[in-house]
């Protein structure tokens, strides 16, 4: 719980509010703690998709789902764009849909870590045998303390495990595994925390300035900056 509030304040500045959100320029919702993407009927983009995931998995823990989330409806956002998005902020399905994520944040922060312990067979299977090694050792580097468990959870929910070939700018991924594999130190947990975001700054700024001109994602990061700041601490 306490690694899920530092989340919700990284994504949502700590707010109700800030669970339902629609960021401009983006195609999809950005739900909960997490900002759990969630693309309607049709859309699709290079990041993928976690929200109708989380909706299951709280199902199968015996959350009870609202009516806009039943038989299926979880699969696709039901606003098609973000003036749609906006337009229904204070209407009663948004309502509904703030109040499910108020009263799961519990779920939602065991679902970041499920999601932390399942992303490194993941970058294993998708590096290349030359890297495994590190991968493996820089990830057990962090998991092995307090500070290191948020920094690995805070950033596989924010940028990806880095797995999918999607998730490129110039064949150059931004997730987890570019992160560890961006790492070379041995030394404590806590010199593994400082690497750990000295190497995501790196990354970060090499998405950006890979990243199409259209995005605009300079504007983002200074924000990512600060948010990689708190491992640090």
């Amino acid at each position: 719980m306490r690694i899920g509030r530092k989340i919700w304040q990284n994504e949502c500045g700590g707010t109700v509010a800030g669970l339902t959100s629609w960021n401009t320029g983006e195609n999809f919702a950005s739900l909960g703690i997490g900002h759990f993407i969630w693309y309607p009927a049709g859309a699709r983009g290079p990041f993928e998709e976690s929200f109708p995931e989380f909706v299951r998995y709280v199902a199968q823990r015996g959350a009870k789902l609202p009516e806009l989330l039943l038989a299926g409806r979880n699969e696709v956002c039901p606003w098609q764009s973000r003036a749609e998005f906006l337009t229904a902020e204070s209407g009663a399905k948004m309502k509904t849909l703030r109040l499910f994520l108020v009263d799961t944040i519990d779920l939602q922060a065991d679902f970041l870590v499920n999601r932390m312990r399942a992303a490194l067979p993941k970058m294993l299977a998708a590096a290349s045998p030359a890297e495994r090694g590190k991968v493996a050792q820089q990830f057990n580097r962090l998991v092995s303390s307090a500070p290191g468990c948020y920094a690995l959870i805070d950033y596989v929910n924010f940028k990806g495990e880095g797995v999918l070939p999607s998730e490129r700018y110039h064949d150059r991924g931004w997730g987890l595994l570019q992160v560890l594999e961006e790492m070379s130190g041995p030394g404590d947990a806590k010199a593994a925390v400082n690497e750990f975001a000295d190497a995501t700054t790196r990354v970060l700024r090499a998405r950006v300035e890979n990243a199409p001109r259209e995005r605009n994602e300079a504007r983002w990061l200074p924000g990512w900056l600060n948010r990689i700041a708190s491992y640090r601490h």
